[in-house]
Formats: C-alpha cells, sequence, structure tokens
C-alpha cells in the first residue's frame, strides 16, 4: 500500500472512531453522525457486562475499583448539574475547536462513568451471599431443588422418581441460571437507556424553549 493510501486509510479510522464517540456521547440530537439510525444492540450487551464485570470484581475481590459503586450527594449533585447542563454543552459541539470538542467528549464520558457507577450501588447489594458462602450456598440449593423435584414425582413416578427429579430440577436450575445472566445483562442496559431517554427529553425541551430561540445555528 502506498503511504499517501495508507495516511488516508488511517486519517479515515480516526475520522470514524471520532464519528462513533460523537453520536455515542452527545446523542441523536446534539449529533451529526447517524449513530443514532444504526441497530446497536451488540453495545448495550457490552455495557451490560462491563457492569457485571464491575460487580464481579468488587465482590469477589472485596475491594473497590476506580470508584465505582461509591455515590453521594456530591456524585449525585454532579450529575444533575451535568444532566441538566448537557444541552447547552452540547449544543456548540461542532463550532468548537479540537480541545473544545475533547473537553465536552471527557465531561459526557465522565458523566457515564457516574451511570455506571450508580447502576454498580443500586445491583452490588443485591449480592447478599458472601463469597466466602458461595459455594455451600450453590450447593444447598441445587441439592434442595433435586430433593423438591424428586419428591414432586415420587407419587407417580415410583422407582423412577430419582431420575425425573435429577432431570427437572437440572432443568430449572439452569434455566434460573439463564435468566439470571439475562437479568445482570439487561437491567444496566435498561438504567441507562432509560436515563438517555430522559436526557433526551430534557435536551429536546430546553432545545425548542430556549436554544433555538436565542441561540439560532446551534451545529
Amino acid at each position: 500500500m502506498r503511504p499517501e493510501t495508507e495516511l488516508r486509510e488511517s486519517l479515515r479510522t480516526r475520522s470514524s472512531i471520532l464519528d462513533y464517540l460523537e453520536g455515542l456521547l452527545l446523542g441523536r440530537l446534539w449529533s451529526d453522525t447517524d449513530f443514532e439510525n444504526r441497530k446497536h444492540f451488540g453495545l448495550f450487551v457490552i455495557y451490560g457486562l462491563l457492569v457485571d464485570a464491575i460487580i464481579l470484581y468488587i465482590y469477589i475481590l472485596g475491594k473497590g475499583i476506580l470508584g465505582f459503586g461509591v455515590i453521594g450527594p456530591i456524585h449525585i449533585a454532579v450529575f444533575t448539574l451535568l444532566f441538566l447542563a448537557n444541552p447547552f454543552i452540547c449544543f456548540r459541539y461542532y463550532r468548537m475547536p479540537w480541545w473544545g470538542k475533547i473537553s465536552i467528549l471527557l465531561v459526557k464520558i465522565f458523566k457515564s462513568y457516574l451511570i455506571i457507577s450508580y447502576t454498580v450501588s443500586l445491583l452490588l447489594p443485591k449480592l447478599s451471599v458472601r463469597v466466602d458462602d458461595l459455594q455451600d450456598f450453590l450447593i444447598s440449593y441445587l441439592n434442595s431443588t433435586l430433593e423438591k423435584y424428586t419428591e414432586k414425582f415420587q407419587a407417580s413416578a415410583g422407582s423412577f422418581s430419582t431420575v425425573l427429579g435429577v432431570l427437572a430440577g437440572g432443568v430449572h436450575v439452569v434455566g434460573t441460571v439463564l435468566l439470571f445472566a439475562l437479568a445482570a445483562i439487561v437491567i444496566p442496559s435498561l438504567i441507562y437507556l432509560a436515563v438517555k431517554i430522559a436526557q433526551y427529553v430534557w435536551d429536546w425541551i430546553i432545545n425548542t424553549l430556549i436554544i433555538k430561540r436565542f441561540f439560532p445555528q446551534r451545529k
């Protein structure tokens, strides 16, 4: 590949990455990219897995990471301020110099950090079983589930009650694990999506009532 071609490809790649970040962080109302017009199901899965990884890290190792999950009045106040100021932060994004754009993207990344941290603070306490007791808890749950299904089939299946109980109990356990894993991915994504929708509604109101009226040609 010729040097000129490599340079063009490099610039095109950098531009695509920047467009993706702008679409992801700025949102539909303030971004010039077509990010919102594409399907991003995989992005929500990755987001859910990221939150789960942070929760598991804190839960298993018993120590924090980058302050995730630590939410106090100051964090809530900062997030509320960023939420309310978002339309005024973003509406002149494309008129700013490069350092201004980077500053805005960093602010948006910090806001996403606060959302993740809040999500972790909500979900982490749900893991009420201590790590040291986790193995005993799982074994006890498995045994009790298998016994319950074995007893249920005992009257009708006779000598086959144990086999049927183990099969039915196994299906129940596997189904529970899959549902738990699905919820662990979906719930963080739904929280993020709810915040994103609320932000869009607020930005649309401010854009319609204030910015378009007093600050025309926002892009």
